[in-house]
């Protein structure tokens, strides 16, 4: 399955419950407030129809694929081991 980064703005409500229950039943990662990293089936825009309607219409999202051997660096990630360590399996040391 690929590998995705998914970040989002929730502007104005701010009921962040549904998107985050949705991307821990995917099995996806934290590693900062507003970013999950996760394998997904599906392309970016299939997962991006899959949460746009946990959303509401103002809210911002990105969904890009990562693809191995990307570069990468990280700086006080929340749960840092596991996100670290997802992303050396996934895109590489």
């Amino acid at each position: 399955m690929p590998a995705y980064m998914i970040s989002y703005d929730l502007r104005k409500a701010r009921n962040y419950d549904p998107l985050i229950k949705q991307l821990r039943e995917w099995g996806c990662i934290r590693p900062l407030k507003s970013l999950w990293l996760g394998n997904l089936k599906g392309n970016a825009a299939t997962i991006r129809d899959l949460l746009r309607p946990l959303m509401d219409g103002d809210d911002g999202l990105l969904v890009c694929e990562i693809k191995p051997t990307s570069d990468w660096a990280t700086f006080h990630l929340d749960n840092n081991e596991a996100a670290t360590a997802w992303v050396r399996e996934n895109i590489g040391p």
